[in-house]
Order: structure tokens, then sequence, then C-alpha cells
């Protein structure tokens, strides 16, 4: 089910290689489809919107909108205590993502020079929710209060119906704690479209967020540009980085917690104890007889999961900064010893009792997080996503005269006259 290696820095490498391979460029097929979708979409607004929910999803609503009172009446059922646990997550969430948030600044200097900077939320975003097997209340929470808490104008939520024509209760439980404005019944390429270009009845957002399968991920990658979006999510990943203190039980339900989500998921521990390598393996085999999705955690483990004996903690480190995962567990004696020295990584777990289903749900950090070795230069979903800044700059008369001259030297040696002639005039006038 998973190999378990012995792991030089040649071997470790080669296997991250190997990963690579999950995520290739995407079949010109669904390229072709999607492209054609968003144009049908930007000509035909609502009615190439619900066209394509029949087609897609069975199900052609009589208006994209659903009401405030429809989301209260279809969400009435769910779960008293889930509905306690999503608000403590939420409260969770807002409260660390509140320590993000940038303040506008002006700063004046005494010879009468302002300099500043203007923060402001964005006007409108789209936050994709995919529906049906694949709904995630959490998701929800994720995408939606960052936005808020960055003072974004207006927040749109598309999630598509079921083949009964109704979405996913619980996604509209989730929308009500975060504080979506307005929610619209479409998924797919078209609800991507529809956010992007706007419709008749879906207005115009100028940021896209949120997960979805490969034709959503297409459809947000062509309309970059259009519109902002957050990233191009790969499958996930998770890197167990573990030393003889850690518990084999633990690791083991950790790995599959992660393969669970689909066959191309990779979960990884390296360690430089053959004991524990050799524990967990078992720990593995035996506890996965007992979980609902079996056959995807199998799969996942034996394409993309690997148990790496290294030779020293030092080698993990080095590896764990090469491989750039999406999660990163440090299951240790000391996980804080190691937190300086791990660069690259989405989200870090340390100790025994920080497993990654906790930053999934409820600590507060975001689990929208970069994958595919992108946390190398990617950063997870925050507040500064919902965002934009504006400079701004005061001189008065005789400050930019002190420094004419050198704006002119600057512009003529870039050979901008046009620029250098800006300056000049207000010297000569």
């Amino acid at each position: 089910m998973i190999r378990v290696v012995k792991g030089d820095r040649d071997t470790c490498l080669s296997f991250i290689e190997e990963l690579k391979t999950r995520v290739g460029e995407t079949e010109k097929s669904v390229e072709e489809t999607v492209s054609d979708i968003l144009k049908k979409v930007k000509s035909g607004g609502d009615e190439a919107v619900k066209a394509y929910s029949r087609k897609f999803d069975g199900w052609t609503p009589e208006t994209l909108e659903l009401s405030r009172t429809e989301m209260k009446e279809l969400s009435k059922d769910c779960d008293p205590s889930f509905l306690e646990s999503l608000r403590r997550a939420a409260a969770n969430i807002r409260e660390f993502h509140a320590r993000q948030k940038q303040q506008s600044r002006i700063d004046p200097m005494g010879n009468g020079v302002i300099t500043g900077q203007r923060v402001r939320g964005l006007h409108r975003v789209g936050v994709y929710v995919p529906g049906g097997t694949a709904g995630y209340p959490s998701s929800v929470l994720m995408n939606v209060i960052p936005a808020q808490v960055a003072e974004v104008g207006e927040i749109i939520m598309v999630t598509p119906p079921g083949r009964t024509g109704k979405p996913d209760p619980n996604i509209l439980a989730a929308a009500l704690v975060a504080g979506v404005d307005r929610v619209f019944l479409m998924g797919g390429a078209q609800a991507v479209a529809a956010l992007a270009y706007g419709t008749e009845s879906v207005p115009k957002v100028d940021k896209i967020v949120g997960p979805g399968n490969i034709f959503v991920a297409t459809a947000k990658k062509q309309l970059y540009g259009v519109v902002d979006i957050d990233m191009i999510a790969g499958p996930s990943e998770i890197l167990i980085v573990a030393d003889d203190s850690a518990n084999p039980e633990y690791l083991a339900a950790d790995l599959m917690s992660q393969a669970e989500h689909d066959r191309l998921a990779s979960a990884i521990l390296i360690t430089n104890s053959e004991q524990l390598a050799a524990e967990t393996v078992k720990a593995l085999y035996r506890q996965v007889e007992t979980l609902s999705r079996k056959e995807i955690i199998e799969a996942s483990l034996d394409r993309f999961g690997a148990v790496i004996v290294c030779e020293s903690m030092e080698q993990a480190v080095e590896f764990a900064n090469d491989l750039a995962p999406e999660h990163l567990e440090v299951c240790c004696q000391d996980p804080f010893e190691y937190l300086g020295r791990l660069d690259n990584a989405g989200s870090v777990f340390l100790g025994h009792y920080s497993p990654e289903p906790l930053g999934d749900y409820f600590a507060g950090a975001n689990h929208v997080l970069p994958t595919g070795g992108t946390a190398r230069f990617f950063s997870p979903l925050s507040v500064d996503d919902f965002i934009k800044k504006s400079s701004f700059i005061y001189y008065p008369k005789e400050e930019l005269l002190k420094a004419a001259d050198d704006i002119i030297r600057l512009a003529e040696t870039e050979e901008l006259t046009a620029h250098a002639n800006s300056i000049r005039v207000r010297q000569e006038l």
C-alpha cells in the first residue's frame, strides 16, 4: 500500500520529481470545452448559465438567486450541534484573520511633503463552493470570513444544486454563519464565467476564490486578468517530519487524513527512526480497514505515498524545504526547534497534538493553501487577498523644485523626455 525507502538526498529529490507528475498540463479538450462555455455565458448571460445547469446538473432553476428566506428555510433542519461547532470554528477563524488586517496610513514630513497608503477591501468578491459529495462547509468559512474582515463590499457565493434542485443545507448554514451577502444556484465553469463577466442577475465580481473540479480550475485560469483569482489548487498533500518521540498510530491517522481526499493526494512521512517507520506502516494497514474511503486512501498511498527513512533530522528539514508541502506536521520532541528552519510550507503543525484536521476545521489559520511546491513563493489565503492598496503623495512647490534636477536627469537617461518636461515646466513657470 505504501512504499518504504531509505532517503539520501538524491532519492528524496527523485521522489519530488515523481510527485510533480500529479499536476500535469490540462487536457486540450478541457481547455477547449471551458473556453466555449466562457464565450457562451459572456454573450448569453442567464439563459446560457441555465442551459449548462440543465446539461451538467440535470436541473434548471427558475431564478438563479436564492433568497435569504429560502436559505434559512433550507438550512433549518441542520443538526444543532453541527451549527454550534460551525459557529465556534467561525469565531476562531475570524479572530485569527482579524490580526492580519492592515491599516491605511499617512506620513507627514517636516518639509511639508506628505506620503501614505490607502487600504480598502475589494468592491465585490465571488466565492465558489462545490456541492454534492464535494460539499465542504468549512471551505465556506475559510473563504468568506477573511473577505469579511477585509471589509469587502459584497460577497457573492455560488454553489451548484443537486439533482433535486436543492443545494447542500450544511453549505447554506455555513454561508449564513459566515455572512455571505447573496447566493446563486449554479456551478461549474458557467458559474465562474457568470461571476467574471456578470449576467442579467449575477453581478460582476473583482475576484473569484474557492475550490472546484478541473473545469472550475481551468475557467479560473482562463479568466485570470478579467478578474483576480486566489490560486490554481492541485491535489492535497501532507508531509510529516517525525523523530522517535512520535506515536505511530497518530502518524498513520494523519497520513490517511490527507490521502482520503483524492487518489492523487500525497502523504509522506520522513523520519530518522527505522522502528517508527515500520510501526507506522503496520498502523496504516490496521486503521485503513475501518475507514469509509478505504479504496481512495489505498490508491493514494500506493501511488503518491511514502515512508522515508533519512539519516538525520537535518536531512528531514532539507527534504521538507525542497518539497514545500501544503501541510507540514512536525511530530518531534521539541517542534519549535525546527520552526525557524522550515521555510517552505503552506501551514505548519507543531507537536503531537496539532494534527492537520485541527487546521482544516477549527484552529483559525486558513486551510486554503498553496500546493504542488508553490509554497516556495505563495502564501495561504488571507485578508491580504481581499484588499487593494493605493499610495499617495503630496509635494509643496519648493520641495518639488529641490528634487526637479534629479527627476529630470533620471527621466532623460531613460529617454522619456515628456516625463522630464512635466517637471521642467514647473521650474520655468
